[in-house]
């Protein structure tokens, strides 16, 4: 049929075929804005306004393009985030604008959109589009709105990114600029305390620094403790820089991998197994075969079997190899069965119908207990499997780590302690769901544009199973919409590329939400059982930690996610004797992998229970119990050389922490003082309330060491700009910033001279990838190298041809410039030109390579404020504060971005995500409305303080932040429960049940 829509302005008649849906075409108008986030419209990423009387402003509504036909729409006038102008009301609308063209490109952005930049707003920005469009209509309808009604406004726009805290803060700041009022700079909490490390000192001849540009509000960056260490002396690095990203995001550019069409091109589906375990007995694929416009369906009959692993980790992966691309036995409910290529998304669908499967239904085991028993099934009977440490008894794993002798040091201890702790599985829940789109150059060579955070990882594991060898194959990897360990995997790439293969074609593959929650990966549970000894000084003994980890229905990540758990039990708090035991058992669920925390916050809660536990039991205060017993400087990890991470390890020793002043600061901005007020605790006019307060501490790594490894290379233009590739994955974290600000630090020119590349298995060099929080630590010190290769360059020709008798040892860059000591300076682009044109003609620029066999630890401490409902068991963050030992902060804007954003998302481990299952292992949580993860309106106040300290090993004195906000949550929660209450919780999530059962023996 043919509608007619008028889109930001402009009239367009459209072919639209019956079920098309309105997000649909409005991406076939090049409208890529419009995300993919689920089909139910409860991710809001589908977002538009839709009026059908353009005439009228306020008419305007925000709808899902997602859930809405295309013939729905018929004579209806949308703007998308495309469509944002400047003006008073900031849209493209009808009447007199309607013939008014699209904004653009080189337009400036609108009010709003500077403030998302500004703020730090945006971090993978798959969701930003929408929430622009949620903000707009609000300040159009409401100039001066309260940050509730900012809150309520963008509720319906989910973000797992941000925390929301810097979105509302934009679209608060937009408003007073409207109104017409001075905005003060943006707060960031910053504190400089004592280090072993010093800040190299500037050369004698550079400008002293000037912070009072810097956007930052200076007031906040207190120095209340009493020794500190300068500040970095800096231009660039240790600034608030706007994200390099940011302006395309903003305007709702198509830089995400479904953001492309081609000629011919396909769509690829997956049929999913509907049982938990069962051996497929006969599969007849002619009926989908057969109908029009399908190219191609696939079955384990189709395809080669070859047996990996798909976890997305170094070479040689880790074992065990227990999968192939599409196999005779499904293991979980949503396990491969085939896949589908045809012309259109409503196609596929009907063919995945007409495949008919008969299924021999197996017994299904659904944890990991039952699992290990005798008699139990059998999950992994294939002959073919390699590696698996147990296949009778469904043991994926076995580790076993000890550093001296555990049982003697208990023995010897004046108190024993024990506990049992349970937690549970969980989802990324990214708001781009995982997509591929696969084709076929012009050299034939196979690209893959996918959404991954390892692509290098992907083109070396996808070339075995499709047949090709790695020189054939280019992997591209565009912005990410969220990736949070998940998409740390080669999950779908080997379909949609064997799909490309059956077809010749162009192929778009992408999960449903409902698939992204059965198919994709999720976080492993755990039975985590702590035994620990102290003397009479209350110093730790020994700890002996045993893990029964449920991996699901294959082993991917099972080694090494585990292999983290043991170690940061183990590594927190200083121990003579150690002991980690874990069998890694398979079970017929959902898959689990890497998730953000990587084992960490499994341990972490575990662990700060269990330490603030016996501390109650033996009457010690639990913040000074873990005060004397936790690691510091100068201390050594025994267990990391002990463990490593499924491969050698390497003795480690802390250089910098500032643990001490986290728990300090942490302490003062909660409001410590008030648990111990009894007045407090109770609310006089909600008497079934209680109040309580709950802390933890947190050590994370920064990289695998001895391992992971990165790669950057430098180029000097004609203008003085720089061009930088890296292979370093930004999924949202920033980490492209923070690379170009380490290089235009170095470099001596403002971060806007800095074009950065990154990603492309053809054209940037090697990376291992965004996990292990190791970018800027790792990926950071090979850029630094690089600018340091290239600043030598330019100081030997600048001596020898532009600046007479200078010694190039004592030049330094600064201002775009090389400068003498004797007052002297050159234009950086004099020094491009005159070297590729006039003497000694060469290209200036350098790679090179970074690798660490130190993994400095970043510390933190964690608070929360809950109010808990004695009538119902509804825990209620109040308020939470995280203080970060991140080393120096690079960007203290994305940096405190990644801290609120991991804290909501450790709040919902916590308190509401859980993927709940029926008696035959079908997942009851495929959706959003189902699996809650924090709306902007449900979020408590949140507090992020900086504590920075100079880390010698890591580039500008940085250590990791992405994850360690993962860590300490779900315990600092478990311990306000118990202040509020008295009833001590051990396993997550505290629903309101299990807290209203569990009070029920204290109350």
């Amino acid at each position: 049929m043919i509608i007619t829509l008028t889109v930001n302005g402009t009239e367009h008649t459209l072919h639209v075929h019956a079920g098309e849906l309105l997000r649909t075409a409005l991406r076939r108008l090049r409208c890529y804005s419009v995300k993919h986030g689920d089909e139910t419209g409860e991710s809001g990423a589908d977002a538009v306004l839709l009026t059908f009387t353009p005439d009228q402003p306020t008419s305007y509504r925000l709808l899902n393009a997602g859930t809405m036909l295309a013939a729905q729409a018929d004579g209806a006038s949308i703007v998308t985030a495309e469509g944002l102008v400047i003006g008073d009301l900031g849209l493209v609308t009808g009447g007199s604008a309607s013939s008014a063209p699209i904004p653009n490109p080189q337009s400036p952005v609108t009010a709003l959109q500077e403030q998302f930049v500004q703020c730090g707003a945006i971090q993978c920005g798959y969701c930003t589009p929408a929430q622009l469009l949620a903000a707009q209509k609000l300040l159009s309808e409401n100039p001066d709105p309260t940050e509730a009604e900012v809150r309520e406004a963008i509720a319906g726009v989910l973000c797992r990114c941000t925390g929301y805290l810097k979105p509302v803060q934009a679209i608060l700041r937009t408003a007073a600029l409207r109104r017409g009022e001075t905005l003060d700079p943006l707060p960031v909490d910053i504190r400089d305390v004592p280090d072993v490390g010093e800040w190299p000192s500037p050369d004698p001849g550079s400008a002293p620094e000037d912070r009072s540009g810097d956007g930052v509000d200076t007031q906040t960056r207190t120095r209340t403790l009493p020794v500190t260490v300068a500040s970095p002396k800096t231009q660039v690095v240790n600034k608030p820089e706007p994200k390099v990203d940011a302006v395309k995001l903003v305007k709702g550019r198509g830089v995400f991998a479904d953001d492309v069409e081609m000629p011919g091109m396909l769509y690829g589906g997956l049929l999913t197994s509907p049982h938990a375990h069962a051996r497929i007995r006969s599969i007849d694929k002619s009926k989908a075969a057969a109908l029009p416009g399908v190219h191609a369906v696939l079955t384990h009959e189709d395809v080669e079997r070859v047996v990996y692993a798909s976890g997305g980790q170094s070479y040689p992966n880790p074992p065990p190899y227990d999968q192939v691309s599409l196999d005779h036995k499904v293991r979980h409910v949503g396990d491969r069965v085939a896949v589908v290529a045809a012309e259109t998304p409503e196609l596929v669908q009907q063919a995945l119908e007409l495949i008919e499967v008969e299924y021999e239904i197996l017994p299904a085991v659904l944890n990991p207990e039952d699992a290990m028993i005798d008699g139990a099934p059998v999950i992994h009977d294939e002959a073919d499997a390699v590696k698996i440490h147990d296949a009778a008894r469904n043991i994926a794993v076995k580790i076993h780590v000890a550093h001296h002798d555990v049982e003697a040091a208990l023995a010897a201890s004046d108190f024993v302690y024990e506990s049992e702790y349970r937690v549970h599985q969980v989802q990324q829940a990214s708001i781009e769901p995982h997509i591929v789109v696969t084709y076929w150059d012009e050299d034939d060579r196979l690209v893959i544009r996918t959404s991954t955070q390892v692509p290098f990882h992907v083109r070396r594991m996808v070339a075995p199973l499709i047949g090709l060898p790695v020189r054939r194959i280019r992997v591209i990897k565009p912005r990410i919409g969220g990736g949070f360990g998940g998409k740390q995997e080669m999950l779908i790439e080997d379909l949609c590329a064997h799909l490309t293969l059956a077809t010749g074609r162009p192929v778009k593959f992408e999960y449903s939400r409902a698939q992204e929650f059965t198919s994709a990966r999720t976080r492993h549970p755990q039975i985590l059982r702590f035994r620990s000894g102290i003397d009479k000084d209350g110093k730790l003994t020994g700890m002996d930690v045993k893990v029964l980890a449920d991996t699901g229905a294959y082993g991917t990540h099972g080694l090494t996610v585990q292999m983290v758990t043991g170690f940061r039990a183990l590594s927190t708090y200083w121990l003579p004797a150690a002991r980690f035991d874990c069998d890694v058992v398979y079970t017929n669920k959902p898959v689990p992998g890497a998730f953000r925390g990587y084992g960490a916050p499994q341990a972490l809660f575990g662990l700060e229970q269990h330490m603030e536990e016996l501390a109650l039991a033996r009457g010690l205060d639990p913040i000074e119990f873990k005060r004397l017993n936790w690691i510091k400087v100068g201390q050594d990890l025994p267990m990391a050389e002990a463990m490593g991470e499924g491969r050698e390890g390497f003795a480690q020793r802390v250089q910098s922490s500032g643990l001490a002043e986290c728990v300090e600061e942490g302490a003062r901005a909660i409001g410590w003082d008030r648990r111990f007020d009894p007045a407090w605790k109770v609310d006089p006019a909600r008497p079934h309330i209680r109040r309580g307060m709950g802390m933890a501490v947190c050590m994370h790594g920064t990289g695998i060491a001895g391992l992971d490894m990165g790669a950057a290379s430098i180029k000097l233009n004609d203008d003085g700009s720089f061009n930088l590739l890296v292979g370093a994955t930004d999924l949202g974290t920033g980490s492209d910033t923070v690379l170009a600000q380490i290089a235009a630090e170095t470099l001596g020119v403002p971060l806007e001279q800095v074009v950065i590349y990154s990603s492309d298995t053809d054209f940037t060099p090697f990376d291992t990838g965004a996990y292990a929080s190791s970018t800027t630590y790792i990926s950071g010190g090979a850029v630094m190298k690089a600018a340091e290769a290239v600043a030598q360059q330019i100081f030997a020709h600048a001596a020898k041809h532009l600046l007479p008798d200078a010694d190039p040892e004592r030049l330094w860059l600064e201002g775009s410039k090389v400068h003498a000591p004797d007052g002297r300076s050159v234009e950086l682009s004099t020094v491009a030109l005159h070297s590729t044109h006039q003497a000694e003609q060469h290209q200036i620029m350098a790679t090179a390579s970074h690798m660490s066999y130190v993994s400095p630890p970043p510390f933190a401490a964690q608070y929360a404020e809950v109010e808990v409902d004695t009538e119902t068991g509804q825990v209620t963050a109040k308020k939470i504060v995280m203080a970060v030992d991140c080393g120096i902060a690079i960007n203290p804007i994305t940096a405190s971005g990644q801290v609120e954003g991991g804290m909501i998302q450790a709040l919902g481990y916590a308190l509401s995500e859980e993927m709940v299952y029926d008696e035959l292992g079908q997942l009851e949580t495929t959706k959003f409305g189902d699996y809650r993860i924090y709306a902007a309106d449900e979020v408590p106040e949140i507090g992020v303080i900086l504590v920075q300290t100079y880390e010698p090993s890591g580039p500008y004195g940085a250590k990791a932040v992405a994850e360690i906000p993962m860590d300490g949550m779900a315990p600092a929660i478990a311990s306000a429960i118990f202040d509020a209450t008295g009833a001590r919780i051990r396993q997550i999530p505290f629903t309101p049940e299990r807290v209203w059962r569990a009070m029920g023996k204290n109350l």
